[in-house]
């Protein structure tokens, strides 16, 4: 038995993707409670579990979407997992890029200010259904 199936998170993990490099639309951000600390955490499209930022990841977002992270929503990123040095260890982090075709001068669509619902599923790429193969 994988103790990630016993002890299910509700916050993405590098392990989630599956050594890929995955594009996701924000759907909204909410700050949050992670035991002693508030962090701010970005929901997905079509996806259930949501990235904590941490500052690297934040700052990624906002020098390309702007620092309001209201302006965030329908925006494409891509996270990937990789090699970070953490406490003197080197472990599994996931960072976030700005896929390069997306157009930063183009204001991101107009979001209803009402609280999100779950979405409909990511569109097929590449014949490749992202819900299928990453289940997060």
């Amino acid at each position: 038995m994988k103790m990630s199936d016993a002890f299910p998170s509700k916050f993405l993990k590098a392990a989630d993707l599956q050594g890929r490099h995955v594009d996701v639309e924000i759907s909204h951000v909410e700050m949050e409670d992670l035991g002693d600390d508030t962090k701010p955490v970005v929901y997905f499209v079509g996806k259930t579990k949501g990235l904590v930022l941490n500052k690297t990841n934040g700052s990624t977002i906002a020098d390309d979407y702007g620092d309001e992270s209201d302006a965030w929503v329908g925006r494409i990123i891509t996270l990937f997992a990789t090699k970070v040095d953490y406490q003197g260890k080197r472990t599994d982090a996931i960072r976030v890029s700005i896929p390069r075709d997306t157009k930063v001068d183009t204001p991101a669509p107009a979001q209803p200010k009402t609280t999100p619902k779950k979405a409909a599923a990511a569109p097929v790429k590449n014949g490749v259904d992202d819900d299928q193969v990453i289940p997060f």
